[in-house]
């Protein structure tokens, strides 16, 4: 028996052991082992703290109970028995009950040590709150430790004074005779102080309160507000007051023996407690403040709203004017042309399936189910990009060997153009392929580290030793240089970074086995010692770990940076403890038709920023912390905390910053808020005459719950003079849950997402909020307006239906939303599918609305002109029929100066004016595209208008 206990006991150890050494040596391997020693540390001494505070007083109380105990004292024969069995292990107790108890006050007070730390290293904010003057930094820092430190305290005494009063009942030192409460002195003594102490605790606590009714909800909004001001901040330190009195008198009953002072204190303070603290403030709130609430309440509303914009970083909101139009005349877009030239007609929550049937190539590689949107430089011109990577998929069913040795690593890069597809509507890559290839140049294109990789992999093989890990299918085209291709027409290759813990000795790969369930770790001679194992593979789980004060967005992203695919994950620092700051649920803000399970710090936030930006190598794993936002005041508390983890934004090549974007789970959470606090004014705040929210998202068809999710977009707002990478939103009025809310559009807001400079450095116009407002009396039409609009209209039934003939299903894209030609333009990709296995999405049709109209054609540009009288102006990246498509050198086709047409067409025509007109049309087609190289999209706009002049003139020269 005793050596099954040993036995069980080293196994107990061996398993803990595994857990702890392999935590060492993955932070050491990733370069962040202070960040688990701190947290070791830091979590150990609260750990110690927590005990020392629950068990001390415990023991205390236990021992003078025993200690004070009446030697010949006979209660009755219950409580004789009782004494008999509790005497012999009266040791036992006296150490075992502390100790137990202080266990549980240890684990708690250990989970706790983040408070702790920001208490110890935060500062000052600079900013104060408006009631009591103090530095916002009190709230955020050393508030929520206090109120956890009195809390524990007296949960401490509180549990120590009922231990107490229990064995001295038990010992008779409690006890009642004749019907009358005999308690003996020593007893009487301890249990005055007992009280005291935790009425002087309770006195601080209700001090901490006067300061926590500004981080409370307070019914209309958070913090105190005239009740809170007027009635329970003075209550509460009219009771501190009392209080104190109240432990005075236990202090005194405890030297004097006399109860009767004391026990009236404690009357009064649970009377004065039920009358200052319940019924006044209640009185207060129901007959002075209701009445009169919007009067009264403007002035801490108003410190609400300036609060909230300040704690959410919506303060700076540049609002515009948008008086828009709904009526669409001819040429209205040509000012617009480099946005409509952007229109991204690829959906990423789409176009899976299609990167899967055209870039996936084998069974064992796969795609994620919504794919990124970033922008790339082609030929000197940004273009905005629908892109993943092309990631590992092992089969469960498959052996160790394969799933953990050869199935290592996904591969390569695709990336489309987000503005066109071909002519039969599949996307247009500029990058691709295995081996990978296209215009992005050289990169390490294998993928160790992915949203989708495998739990472990065991990579690295001695020098000289065949590689066994499959690099990608070879075939003809296979590169020599890329690995070396065996009989099978697989190319193989061994990963040669630095990615992961070193297998190097039986010890550690004991260890393993035992994390991971494996035995073959231990005993395969697969293993070897240049093995390493790569695990948490993912880039927010990575991020995680070296940063665990973080909040990350759950939309992480590749980019192909300095020859690398790095992954761009960023991280917000929060907080619930702004003073007057407007609470929300984080989980809920970022809930919207594109979002995905969130891992937040805390629920409940009203304090929030942008404080890292991280990045994730795809190869090597490693973890680079970028400190974005290096004025927040948490961020550099945790950078004390954990010293010398994050580098300066400084030092990010302009090659990162030109693939930085604007967060979309930041951005959901400020347009959660700014849908309210738009409003600046605490009179029109009450009315809530002007509050909105964010549309439903179309796409979830008759579940108005989901939100419209915020889209990623270059375009250039009305009154601005450069084209943004920008992350925009709409707003309509809040609907009423009785209805008979308008669902037109109240305001269109967009985030520059730019993070590159002219300079190469960081842009200063990067997170700058522009606010479209449009008037009050506006008849636009929200997204929902609209998409009835499409589902409602008889050509579009007519011809949607004639595409679900047969099987085949149809599937409406985004619905864009676009502030231009004075108005709002709504783009709609229509894809189209059959039902087959191996089928896929393509785009075969365009819906556009602008004011009223609908258009709904094969082609964007036939769409706008459609909708603009015929002449949109617009500029746009898809190809329509009669114009030539792409070539090989992504040259479009072009007619010769003597009338023939590089496409292989002629026009046999000598009448000289058509000559003229076509030779005009070649020299406008060659300004145009020097035009768009170039990036000058209004010399763009003017050849090709006069491009279409030519057309025109050669057409009516031939009638």
């Amino acid at each position: 028996m005793i050596s099954i206990i040993a036995l069980a006991v080293i196994i107990a150890l061996l398993f803990a052991a595994s857990a702890v050494w392999t935590d060492v040596l993955w932070y050491r391997q990733v370069g962040f082992l202070n960040v688990l020693t701190t947290q070791w540390f830091a979590g150990g001494l609260m750990g110690l703290i927590g005990f020392v505070l629950l068990a001390g007083p415990l023991w205390v109380s236990v021992w003078f109970a025993f200690r004070s105990r009446p030697t010949y004292v006979r209660v009755n024969a219950t409580l004789d028995q009782y004494q008999q069995v509790l005497e012999p292990l009266r040791k036992g107790i006296t150490w075992g009950i502390p100790i137990l108890f202080g266990l549980f006050g240890a684990l708690y007070f250990a989970s706790r040590w983040t408070t702790a730390a920001l208490w110890i290293n935060g500062g000052t904010t600079g900013e104060t709150d408006p009631q009591f003057g103090l530095d916002t930094g009190f709230y955020l820092f050393q508030l929520p430790f206090y109120q956890q430190l009195v809390g524990y305290l007296l949960f401490s005494v509180l549990l120590s004074g009922i231990v107490f009063v229990a064995i001295s009942y038990l010992y008779g030192s409690i006890r009642i005779e004749n019907r009358r409460l005999r308690v003996a002195k020593g007893t009487r003594v301890q249990l005055a102080v007992t009280i005291a102490v935790y009425v002087a605790l309770h006195a601080v606590r209700l001090w901490l309160e006067r300061y926590q009714q500004l981080t409370d909800p307070q019914g209309l909004f958070t913090g105190a507000g005239y009740s809170g001001v007027n009635a329970q901040i003075p209550g509460r330190t009219i009771l501190v007051a009392v209080a104190v009195l109240v432990a005075l008198g236990f202090v005194f009953a405890a030297v004097t023996g006399r109860w009767r002072i004391p026990v009236v204190g404690a009357a009064v303070l649970v009377a004065t407690s039920l009358l200052i603290g319940v019924a006044y403030p209640w009185g207060v709130q129901t007959f002075v403040v209701k009445p009169s609430e919007r009067s009264l309440e403007a002035e801490y509303l108003q410190r609400n709203i300036d609060a909230t914009r300040e704690a959410y970083g919506i303060d700076k909101v540049n609002v515009q004017p948008y008086n828009a139009v709904t009526d669409a005349k001819a040429g209205a877009l040509r000012s617009d042309v480099d946005t409509t030239a952007s229109i991204r007609l690829l959906d990423p929550d789409l176009v899976s399936d299609t990167f899967r049937q055209l870039q996936q190539y084998k069974q064992y590689y796969q795609f994620g189910s919504k794919l990124d949107v970033d922008r790339y430089k082609i030929d000197g011109q940004s273009v905005d990009t629908v892109l993943s990577v092309r990631e590992l998929s092992q089969q469960p069913s498959d052996s160790w060997y394969n799933n953990s040795i050869v199935y290592t690593h996904g591969y390569g890069v695709v990336a489309a153009y987000g503005n066109q597809v071909t002519s039969d509507g599949k996307p247009i890559f500029f990058e691709g392929g295995i081996p990978t290839s296209g215009d992005l140049g050289s990169f390490e294109p294998r993928i160790y580290f992915g949203e989708k990789s495998p739990g472990y992999s065991i990579v690295g093989a001695p020098e000289g030793e065949s590689p066994r890990e499959l690099d990608y299918p070879s075939g003809s085209s296979a590169n020599p240089d890329e690995g070396e291709q065996n009989e099978s027409n697989q190319t193989y290759t061994t990963f040669s970074g630095d990615g992961g813990p070193k297998l190097d000795n039986g010890l550690t790969r004991l260890l393993y086995s035992m994390k991971f369930g494996s035995i073959e770790i231990l005993t395969s001679n697969a293993v070897s010692n240049s093995s390493q194992i790569l695990y948490d593979r993912s880039p927010i789980d990575r991020v995680q770990k070296v940063a665990p004060y973080l909040t990350l967005d759950q939309d992480p992203y590749p980019a192909v940076v300095d020859g690398r695919v790095q992954w761009v994950v960023d991280g917000y620092t929060t907080s619930d403890q702004y003073p007057y700051s407007q609470q929300q649920s984080y989980r809920q803000a970022i809930n919207d038709g594109a979002s995905s399970a969130a891992r937040p710090a805390t629920d409940t936030i009203n304090y929030m920023r942008n404080s890292i930006k991280a990045t994730v190598d795809a190869y090597d794993g490693s973890v680079t912390l970028y400190a974005w936002d290096q004025e927040d005041p948490v961020l550099q508390a945790w950078q004390k905390v954990f010293p010398n983890t994050v580098k300066s934004a400084d030092e990010m090549s302009s090659a990162l910053l030109s693939h930085v974007r604007y967060p979309t789970d930041m951005f959901k959470a400020q347009r959660n808020v700014l849908g309210t606090y738009h409003v600046t004014d605490a009179g029109s705040f009450y009315s809530r005459e002007d509050a909105w929210q964010v549309p439903a998202d179309p796409q979830s068809g008759s579940d108005t719950s989901t939100k419209q999710p915020p889209y990623y977009l270059s375009m250039r707002l009305p009154g601005q003079t450069d084209t943004a990478f920008s992350l925009y939103s709409t707003f309509i009025p809040i609907q009423q849950s009785s209805g008979g809310s308008r669902n037109v559009l109240r305001g269109y807001l967009a985030a520059n997402g730019d993070g590159e400079g002219a300079d190469g450095k960081r842009s200063e116009d990067y997170g700058k909020l522009t606010l479209l407002r449009l008037p009050g009396e506006t008849s636009v039409p929200g997204p929902g307006q609209v998409q009835n609009l499409f589902d409602s209209d008889n050509t579009v039934s007519t011809q949607l239906n004639l595409l679900r003939q047969g099987q085949t299903t149809v599937s409406s894209g985004n619905l864009l939303t676009l502030p231009v030609g004075g108005g709002l333009l709504y783009v709609q990709p229509v894809y189209v599918r059959s039902t087959g296995e191996t089928s896929y999405p393509l785009l075969r049709k365009i819906l556009v609305s602008f004011g009223d109209k609908v258009a709904f054609e094969d082609t964007l540009d036939k769409a706008l002109d459609d909708i603009f009288g015929g002449d949109s102006g617009a500029i746009v990246g898809q190809n329509g029929p009669g114009q030539a498509g792409p070539s090989s050198d992504g040259q479009s086709a072009a007619p010769t100066d003597n009338g023939q047409s590089t496409d292989g067409g002629t026009s046999t025509s000598s009448n000289p004016a058509v000559a003229q007109a076509l030779k005009d049309a070649k020299a406008a087609l060659d300004a145009r595209e020097q035009a768009r190289v170039s990036g000058d999209w209004a010399a763009f706009g003017t050849a090709d208008k006069q491009l279409q002049d030519a057309l025109q003139r050669a057409i009516s020269a031939q009638q």
